[in-house]
């Protein structure tokens, strides 16, 4: 799907027409620079590689400080590759947020905060005090027993237990565009996104 490279500034709410308070998460869409363009004879496929937000030079490998001046561009903090393009472009053309619109539906990819290593009750939503559904004897927040015993002799792949929460690559889907600011390439976006502020986000069409 085509799209667009952002940073996440943070939440607000905004009322719509109706008078209802709408929670929102305020991104800063590109400008995103067109640093390669792939085609199906050269490539096998037909993409565009979007660079966003500009990087000193002494921070650029000589091979991605290449790459970029093939494109005629500065270097880029990140890049990302999308395909569905409809239109021509080349290196170095520029894409802003008004490539979206007013009422259009995104997906948003960005990777979730991180918690760290977490029991069963916060990471799989165990029982856990009160509800007692899960546990051994007197220490509720414990995940109980794993497994049988002699058969099948094995703890089974995929059993919810303690372990690392978050910070994971996520895809929220079918979020609204409730309002485009292309003057300050600000895009609001209805509900939540994954990620903290200031983490990268694709947002596609």
């Amino acid at each position: 799907m085509p799209g667009l490279l952002g940073k996440k500034i943070g939440m607000t709410s905004v009322f719509s027409a109706d008078g209802k308070n709408i929670p929102c998460t305020v991104i800063e869409v590109g400008p995103c620079v067109v640093t390669q363009v792939k085609t199906v004879e050269n490539d096998g496929y037909a993409a565009l590689q979007l660079g966003f937000e500009d990087k000193k030079e002494k921070h650029t490998t000589c091979p991605m400080q290449g790459h970029f001046k093939k494109a005629g561009v500065t270097p880029k903090r990140h890049l990302a590759e999308f395909k569905g393009f409809e239109g021509e472009y080349n290196l170095g053309d520029t894409i802003a947020v008004d490539f979206f619109s007013e009422s259009d539906f995104v997906d948003i990819v960005g990777t979730s905060k991180g918690k760290g290593y977490q029991g069963v009750v916060k990471r799989h939503g165990f029982g856990g005090v009160g509800q007692a559904t899960h546990g051994q004897h007197n220490r509720l927040r414990k995940p109980g027993s794993i497994g049988a015993c002699s058969y099948p002799a094995k703890v089974f792949k995929g059993m919810r237990m303690a372990g690392q929460m978050g910070n994971e690559r996520v895809t929220v889907q079918n979020l609204q565009v409730i309002k485009v600011i292309p003057e300050h390439n600000l895009l609001m976006i209805k509900g939540s996104v994954p990620g903290s502020k200031g983490s990268i986000l694709l947002i596609e069409k």
